[in-house]
């Protein structure tokens, strides 16, 4: 079943409508017809509103809502990724599967080993093609919230940033860890409590500069390892993503 999402006031009591890009994905793509069904949700709103096409409009697709279902698909904690710029399209990648993880936002760090240097004029289109990559996630997986992908930062203003958000707890994979750090590694994973909430430091292919790990210590970063091998850029968000939905599920 597809999956739209609407803003309230495109909901009106057993009606609603779809609006923007999606309504040629719907026409044209997807070839979807009257009397076809499909999902919509306001995000944030944890129901899902089961509703079966009407009409066309030159810009809108008009819809009947047949029943709601609640379901609230997202996870317990907010989990922020910051996110070494890794080089080519893997960022794409990244954004793609940890949205369907339950990732709730996705900083880019720009760190002394990244390959990639964005300059200005690319950057706004970047971040506009990440999130439209997030936001095709989130539809596919049903999530209920289209995560943020924001503009890249450098270490620095990303602490400065999480500490505004009040984040409270800071998990950074580091492959230089030591290897007994294991059982530390479980320990932490497995005691977090639903509700808090947790970033997770991720470097790039270059992996991260000491003086990176100190600052990100200091700034209360917990070092662990994700065991004997090491893992590349892409692989390691997915699988610390991939643990915590397990924890926390």
């Amino acid at each position: 079943m597809f999956q739209f999402f609407i803003e309230k006031y495109q909901l009106n009591d057993k009606k609603a409508y779809i609006e923007g890009s999606d309504v040629n994905h719907i026409k044209n793509v997807l070839r979807m017809k009257e009397g076809d069904e499909l999902n919509v949700v306001i995000e944030g709103d944890s129901n899902e509103y089961r509703c079966e096409i009407d009409s066309f409009d030159e810009e809108r697709v008009n819809l009947t809502v047949r029943f709601i279902k609640e379901s609230d698909v997202e996870l317990p904690s907010k989990i922020y990724l910051l996110q070494g710029l890794p080089k080519s399209d893997k960022l794409e990648l990244i954004i793609q599967k940890t949205v369907e993880l339950g990732v709730y936002e996705i900083i880019p760090i720009s760190l002394k080993r990244s390959v990639v240097k964005l300059d200005d004029k690319k950057v706004k289109s970047k971040v506009s093609r990440w999130n439209g990559i997030s936001e095709a996630a989130a539809k596919q997986s049903k999530r209920r919230i289209v995560p943020d992908v924001l503009e890249p930062m450098s270490l620095k203003e990303a602490i400065k940033y999480l500490k505004d958000e009040k984040v409270d707890i800071k998990l950074l994979p580091y492959e230089m860890a030591d290897m007994d750090a294991m059982d530390k590694t479980r320990s932490i994973v497995s005691g977090i409590e639903k509700g808090k909430s947790i970033a997770v430091l991720i470097g790039p292919e270059g992996g991260f500069d000491e003086s990176e790990i100190e600052i990100a210590e200091e700034a209360g970063f917990e070092v662990i390892t994700l065991g004997h091998r090491i893992l590349r850029t892409e692989t390691a968000p997915i699988m610390v993503l991939s643990w915590l939905v397990y924890e926390l599920e």
